[in-house]
């Protein structure tokens, strides 16, 4: 598992990251909370044809730091650095929940490098009733640390998944998920969810370039349709796609959520390699010739 060194305003964080497939670049960002693991099923599906990055940023996984606050900014140098030391120079960057705000964030500073950008379940600014949500997380996590308790793993499933969850599941069958999701929730999950309080993208949307792909979750409880349309409205070259889950689809749906995101890569990897062609330029008349192959004149 390759690590990356890279200096945040804390103190240097040693950034680990799986680094899979091979073809063009694509970059994975995953949520409050979760790990690079999130992203397994839609690497399953694309390693073939994409060189996947799939990063942990700080509080997560296998990635250590200092321990502190963290940035907006702290986060999009981590996984940019990935980026950088997996040897992508240009590459397509999808995000999920706080992962979209990071791939936004990066996409506004780097331009240049990114081919284009999956937001899932984004959002562009920390408003009035997503403050009380995060605080709320917050809420549950401190009472989590001092009672030995599971109420943030509790209220997960009832936050993150649609119908088609509650549908398909049991009493017994939900009750073994919080279980896990208790034993498994990111260490860092509480310096995280101070990133999330922070989240102001509005001076940076118009400066994404990328074709962007705005995926939200029809039964989305935490992300409204009035942060998708603000998305919309705010970065140049989008479009717009609904997955019929909550906002925790790669969880509730990884099948359909790979396959969403899949196609909107596939079909940016033919258009690059139109556009390519379109451009090229037409090869020299002299220089096509074989000059070898033309007889002498008698």
């Amino acid at each position: 598992m390759p690590v990356t060194q890279v200096p945040l305003a804390g103190g240097a964080a040693g950034v680990a990251y799986d680094h899979t497939g091979t073809g063009p670049g694509l970059v994975l960002v995953h949520g409050t909370g979760a790990t690079r693991q999130q992203w397994l099923p839609l690497t399953e599906a694309v390693a073939d044809r994409f060189t996947v990055v799939a990063p942990d940023y700080s509080g997560s996984g296998d990635t250590t730091d200092h321990g502190g606050p963290l940035t907006l900014a702290d986060l999009a140098d981590e996984v940019l650095a990935a980026a950088d030391h997996a040897g992508l120079d240009r590459f397509h960057l999808v995000g999920h929940s706080l992962g979209a705000a990071i791939a936004t964030h990066l996409a506004a500073h780097h331009p240049g490098r990114i081919r284009s950008l999956v937001l899932h379940a984004g959002w562009v600014r920390t408003d009035s009733r997503l403050r009380a949500e995060f605080t709320y997380w917050l809420d549950l996590l401190r009472t989590d640390a001092e009672h030995g308790t599971a109420h943030f793993a509790r209220m997960l499933p009832l936050m993150a998944f649609g119908p088609r969850y509650w549908e398909r599941t049991d009493t017994a069958a939900n009750e073994e998920l919080v279980r896990t999701l208790a034993a498994t929730l990111a260490p860092g999950t509480a310096r995280q969810i101070e990133v999330d309080l922070s989240v102001d993208l509005r001076p940076l949307l118009d400066r994404v370039t990328a074709p962007t792909l705005v995926l939200a979750s029809a039964h989305d409880r935490i992300m409204g349709a009035d942060q998708q349309q603000a998305l919309l409205a705010g970065i140049p070259h989008t479009r717009y796609q609904e997955i019929d889950a909550g906002h925790g689809a790669p969880g509730e749906d990884p099948a359909g959520f790979a396959a969403l995101i899949a196609a909107f890569l596939d079909e940016r990897r033919a258009a690059e390699a139109t556009e390519a062609t379109e451009t090229a330029p037409a090869p020299d008349t002299a220089d096509a010739l074989d000059l070898s192959t033309v007889a002498e004149p008698a």
